[in-house]
């Protein structure tokens, strides 16, 4: 399995230096609001369910925002483990991510202007199964900190514009 990722990451590397205008990808997602504070989400072929506690207003039917952030860091963390370690020819047997993130909900409920709505701090712990040196396995952990594209997301500001546009709706999840 790990040479198929091997390669998978030496074509991907060679075919992007041959041709950056191939480096630009995009991906996309829509989602509706339906009963309450529930969504329907859909990304490609997948269609996924978002919602909240009953005490931030939902029925806990599913993951809320916050939780898929956590879940998508901890999930790219993984993956891009598993490639950088095959692509630097580090043994892996397993990666899990354990992550927990605080809020101060002041910020969401408008209870205090200076609370940021969002995470005030995540912590995670990368838990790795390899044979590999200490050595080995501090310059995997600094290659997969530099190129986790969900951490560097959560890292440095992306700018984000949001339109509004009043009518009948057209986003279909």
């Amino acid at each position: 399995m790990s040479f198929r990722f091997k390669q998978v990451f030496a074509d991907t590397q060679q075919a992007l230096g041959a041709d950056p205008a191939q480096a630009q990808a995009v991906f996309q997602a829509t989602s509706q609001l339906g009963d309450g504070v529930n969504s329907r989400v859909a990304v490609r072929q997948f269609n996924v369910s978002v919602d909240e506690p009953p005490a931030l207003g939902g029925k806990d039917t599913a993951p809320n925002p916050v939780e898929y952030i956590l879940a998508a860091l901890g999930s790219c963390q993984e993956i891009t483990y598993r490639l950088y370690a095959d692509a630097l020819g580090i043994p892996l047997n397993g990666v899990s991510v354990k992550l927990s993130g605080a809020i101060d909900l002041r910020g969401f409920f408008s209870v205090d202007p200076d609370v940021r709505a969002g995470f005030q701090q995540i912590e995670a712990e990368v838990a790795i199964d390899s044979p590999a040196s200490a050595a080995d396995i501090a310059r995997l952990k600094e290659t997969v900190d530099r190129h986790c594209p969900v951490l560097d997301i959560l890292r440095n500001p992306t700018p984000v514009d949001l339109k509004l546009r009043t009518g009948p709706l057209s986003v279909a999840a």
